[in-house]
């Protein structure tokens, strides 16, 4: 049997911070990306790609905004805006996998499937929503779109101006798992679940529901990850390893934790809310859920000895 690992693209894998995000640009840098799972292929892994959407979903929230002002086009919903990214990032993921296996000569199907992700309809994180997604206004402009719209705006931490908020639920059943875990032991590369999966709920007569709502990437990846069975859980991002006391004169980079570890590391609030703390949250969930170990680390040091933060069940 191979072994599997589902491997979750941080949002630097197809646009880095520095770009406007041109269809060139994001070419690039998901062939690169890529160009790392070739590693894992050499060390006998079957591979479920999951993938981030922010960049993108707030590029297509911002085109509803304009298309309405400008032509009336109706806007559609988060959910089909998630469902659009799931598409479009698919397919350049997909793409760039196959020209690599190509060029490397190796026999391997690559399929994308657009997923969605069960979530409660009760969950808390309705009332409070927290997930910031699209573009930045001033607050007289904020103030006139959540009234037309009935939309919640919070002013940016940065100061670069207010966003809509939405909530954020955790998700509680990947409803393709079953189709995925089939395709992936039949030896193919499956793309899945792609900005944390597009949110449903079952209404009271059982049947699935469009909510506006954002999955956090990392949760739903880790979710996924201990539904298939898989025996690694890679998190990649900008850097190689987490650091506790980061930027302080007594950082310490971490490298084999255990799961006890990393949640006293967690709870002491070594890792900020909005970058590593979900990483290592979802690193812990996977471990506790059955899970062999959760990598973290960049793509370059995919397989380099060393090179990244490995969190195991003791």
């Amino acid at each position: 049997m191979k072994k599997l690992a589902v491997v979750a693209f941080g949002g630097n894998a197809l646009l880095r911070g520095n770009e406007i995000g041109t269809i060139q640009q994001q070419e690039k840098n998901t062939y690169e990306t890529c160009l790392n799972l070739l590693e894992l292929l050499s060390e006998d892994y079957n591979i479920v790609i999951t993938h981030g959407n922010g960049p993108q979903v707030g590029n297509i929230l911002l085109r509803n905004e304009a298309g309405y002002n400008q032509y009336k086009i109706p806007k559609m919903p988060l959910d089909i805006c998630v469902a659009d990214s799931q598409g479009g990032i698919g397919y350049m993921i997909e793409r760039q996998m196959k020209n690599l296996l190509v060029a490397n000569k190796i026999r391997k199907n690559v399929v994308t499937l657009v997923t969605q992700v069960l979530v409660d309809e009760n969950d808390p994180a309705f009332k409070l929503p927290t997930k910031p997604v699209g573009a930045f206004y001033l607050k007289e402009e904020a103030n006139l779109l959540a009234r037309a719209n009935n939309w919640i705006f919070k002013e940016d931490p940065r100061k670069r101006g207010w966003r809509r908020v939405v909530a954020s639920p955790k998700p509680i059943d990947i409803l393709n798992q079953k189709v995925v875990k089939d395709l992936v032991k039949k030896g193919n590369i499956v793309i899945a679940s792609g900005g944390g999966g597009i949110p449903v709920y079952r209404d009271k007569n059982k049947m699935l529901q469009g909510v506006d709502a954002v999955i956090d990437k990392d949760s739903a990846s880790a979710l996924l990850a201990r539904e298939i069975g898989a025996d690694a859980f890679f998190i990649l991002t900008d850097v190689p390893k987490v650091y506790i006391n980061f930027n302080k004169p007594n950082q310490q980079a971490l490298d084999i934790v255990s799961v006890a570890e990393a949640q006293k590391y967690f709870d002491a609030g070594e890792f900020a809310a909005g970058s590593m703390g979900p990483k290592v949250l979802a690193a812990i969930d996977f471990v506790r859920g059955g899970g062999k170990e959760t990598i973290i680390t960049d793509a370059s040091s995919i397989g380099k000895k060393g090179m990244c933060t490995k969190i195991v069940a003791a």
